[in-house]
Parts: structure tokens; C-alpha cells; sequence
């Protein structure tokens, strides 16, 4: 019945959110003047990613994030002994988070338990990594946006670079070969979102906003949906790491998907997103870790 596609994600967010729990927290939100904590936080649901941790929080903390509230679905690859460092220090806040198709209900705890700590959250995978380039940090970046309720950075995805077998060493140096910047599949976003405008996510990738617009990230208040926009990597991006090697997708193939649409990832899928067009300069910003 609504004929825009992002309007129709943002009322089904609202609806799975519930209407009448939707103007319970708009009260709530015009009430509650609590400072926040953090400036910039990040939220992801993992199963199973426990030797990726390190690289990935220790590149996101270089980039200005403060804090890391962390879902583990039942990990049995001592994903918790990787992350009782950053627990003590108090950046990661940990969830133990069991059950099929449990990654929207991951993202619904993270805004009721910390809506009112983070200025700023970002839902992102561990297979993705924030990435300014225009700016010294995140932060930088998000200060220009302060009158929006979220922002949407498009991926830039890298493949898997011919390599067949998994090394412990960092994943943003092992692979350096990535898509076509203006590939259909780019067009995908994550979102940074204000969690005093936006009460959930409508999947992983679109925020059901409470009020206020979503930008792009040349800061243009966004009219329609992500796929029929094209990718913009200049100002920011994240670099998506969606198969890395194939043995490290067969593993990934094992763990499923954290959305639950499938039990397991199919092999077309390495087929499509094992893109290697362009081979990146290992000077690159993201190489330092």
C-alpha cells in the first residue's frame, strides 16, 4: 500500500517495534535529558568470530569509538576469553545472546538498555570496519550530522584475494583487492543511528526512525531507499570483508547467518561477493591497526 520502499521498511520497523510502545518512549524521550556517556558506540550480534575481535575493536577504537555492546550467540570458540580484557577496561559490554534469528532482538536490547548512554550507535558486522576518510576519526565525521536521527555509509566489499586458506594474520592486511566501487552490491549501507530519534532497526541494514530524516554520507537527507542510490565512498565507508578466505567462509558457512534467513550460507554466495577488481596500495588508511 505505500508505494516508497524505505517508507514501507520504516513503518514495518515501527510496527514490529509496536505503535503504542513507539509513543510511550517519544514521552519518554521529551522527558529524559540524561547526558550520554559515549559519544560513539558500536553494537553486533557474533557467533564464532572470537579470533577477529581483537583487530576489529582495536580498529574501531583508533577511529573514535568508546564503547562495544557485544551479543554472543551461543560462541563455543572462546569468543568471552577474547573479550575479558575489553570487558575489565570496561569497553565491552557483553551479552550472552542464545536462540535462532536473534540478531533484530540483539539490536532492540542494545536501544532499551543503552538509549540513553551512546549519542551515536552503529550497527555494524565483524566482517565490517568503519572507515573515514576524510575526516581523523568517526566522531569528526558525525559532528556534521547532529541534525539527523541517523546516518547510512555505504560498504565497499573486498574479496577474497585468490587465497584459499585462513592465517592468523590481520584481516585488513591479508586482503587488499576489492570490488568496483560502483557495484550494485555497494549500494548496501549500515547505519549510525541517534537512539533518542530511532526506536529499532528494520533489518541490518535501515533504521525505523521515531522522528527526524536519515543522511547519506555527502550529508544529503535521504528520499529513497539504499538500493536505488548510488554508492558513496569518498567521505566514508566500510570496508566489508564478506568472504575473506574460503576457508574462512566454510566456516562461515557453518555459523549460518545471525539473521536466521538461512541455516546455512550458500557457496553462490562467495561466488558474488568474492570481488577483486581493484587492488588497494597497502599505504592505505586502513591498513594501520
Amino acid at each position: 500500500m505505500i508505494p516508497c520502499k524505505m517508507a514501507r521498511n520504516r513503518w514495518r520497523g515501527l510496527l514490529r517495534f509496536g505503535l503504542l510502545k513507539a509513543l510511550r518512549l517519544k514521552r519518554e524521550l521529551r522527558r529524559n535529558t540524561t547526558r550520554p556517556v559515549h559519544y560513539l558506540a558500536v553494537c553486533a550480534i557474533a557467533k564464532n568470530e572470537g579470533p577477529y575481535f581483537r583487530e576489529w575493536i582495536e580498529w574501531h577504537l583508533a577511529q573514535g569509538v568508546e564503547k562495544f555492546y557485544i551479543y554472543d550467540n551461543e560462541s563455543t570458540d572462546g569468543t568471552r576469553e577474547v573479550l575479558q580484557p575489553y570487558i575489565e577496561r570496561g569497553v565491552v559490554d557483553y551479552q550472552y545472546w542464545p536462540g535462532y534469528r536473534r540478531q533484530l532482538a540483539a539490536y532492540d536490547d542494545c536501544m532499551d538498555r543503552h538509549r540513553f548512554a551512546a549519542r551515536w550507535i552503529a550497527f555494524i558486522d565483524l566482517d565490517e570496519f568503519i572507515v573515514p576518510l576524510q575526516d581523523a576519526s568517526i566522531p569528526a565525521f558525525l559532528q556534521r550530522f547532529e541534525p539527523y536521527a541517523a546516518v547510512e555509509v555505504n560498504w565497499l566489499i573486498y574479496g577474497s584475494g585468490g587465497q584459499k586458506e585462513k592465517s592468523p594474520a590481520p584481516v585488513m592486511t591479508r586482503f587488499r583487492r576489492h570490488s568496483d566501487p560502483q557495484h550494485r552490491l555497494n549500494r548496501h549501507v549500515k547505519s549510525i543511528v541517534n537512539p533518542r530519534r530511532v526506536c529499532t532497526m528494520t533489518g541490518c541494514h535501515e533504521a525505523a526512525r521515531l522522528s527526524g530524516q536519515a543522511a547519506d554520507s555527502h550529508g544529503c537527507p535521504i528520499t529513497v531507499n539504499f538500493k536505488e542510490r548510488t554508492p558513496q565512498q569518498d567521505v566514508i565507508r566500510i570496508n566489508h570483508y564478506a568472504v575473506r578466505s574460503l576457508e574462512e567462509f566454510r566456516e562461515k558457512q557453518a555459523r549460518g547467518r545471525a539473521s536466521g534467513t538461512q541455516t546455512t550460507v550458500p557457496m553462490d554466495y562467495f561466488t558474488r561477493y568474492d570481488l577483486n577488481d581493484i587492488e588497494e596500495p597497502a599505504s592505505k588508511k586502513d591498513t594501520k591497526v
